[in-house]
């Protein structure tokens, strides 16, 4: 990467970062994954529940398998072992996990955190439940404001999950949200966090690196 992209990505992140404080959250710039997943670790202590948000960007990171060396308790409700039921249980689990550990569709500069889900288990867990919750977020995500944060949902989060998820919609032909009213819709709940919520301890890291949709 370019000094000029580093230099951009970091005064942009600096800046979220700040907004985010505003509005109650903790939050931290990052420059690399290496860092972030590092950042994340510390965390992390044996015997803890720590759970997964089904984020890519935690996928990415390699943090579960690092919750593993150091002997936490996995709450994965994305584990294919699992059967349905197994799967709500855990999900149900994760709400009440030590940590939460996942990302956000989109982040305002003015440090707005804008997420979609389908069966809410993400948004309900990010927005209470769980001691601490942790949200990496790549530089990609962030956006200038909710409208905005709104088409990044539509015509990225949206198809590619979709497609991701193997989910016969119509955003996986076409490429952007055409708002269906198919069956299997994963975009059911809309959420917006314009200040920390008053009983939750949510951390934003946002690293200066594009990760997951």
């Amino acid at each position: 990467m370019d000094n000029v992209k580093l230099w951009h990505n970091e005064t942009v992140g600096l800046r979220v970062i700040e907004a985010l404080k505003k509005n109650g959250f903790k939050a931290a710039y990052l420059k690399s994954s290496k860092e972030a997943r590092d950042y994340v670790g510390k965390e992390i202590e044996p015997g803890m529940e720590v759970a997964f948000g089904g984020s890519m960007t935690i996928k990415s990171l390699g943090i579960q398998e690092l919750a593993k060396e150091k002997n936490a308790i996995i709450l994965d409700h994305g584990d294919s072992n699992l059967s349905s039921e197994e799967r709500l249980k855990v999900m149900r689990k994760e709400l009440t996990s030590d940590l939460f550990l996942s990302s956000s569709n989109a982040v305002t500069i003015n440090g707005e955190l804008v997420n979609i889900d389908g069966a809410g288990n993400r948004v309900a867990a990010i927005t209470f439940g769980p001691k601490k919750v942790i949200l990496v977020v790549g530089i990609n995500k962030i956006t200038e404001n909710l409208d905005s944060a709104f088409q990044r949902l539509k015509l990225i989060a949206c198809p590619q999950n979709n497609k991701r998820l193997n989910k016969d919609n119509p955003c996986t032909k076409v490429g952007y949200c055409v708002e269906c009213n198919s069956d299997s819709r994963i975009c059911r709940i809309y959420s917006v966090i314009k200040r920390k919520p008053s009983a939750s301890d949510i951390t934003v890291v946002i690293v200066g690196e594009n990760l997951g949709y």
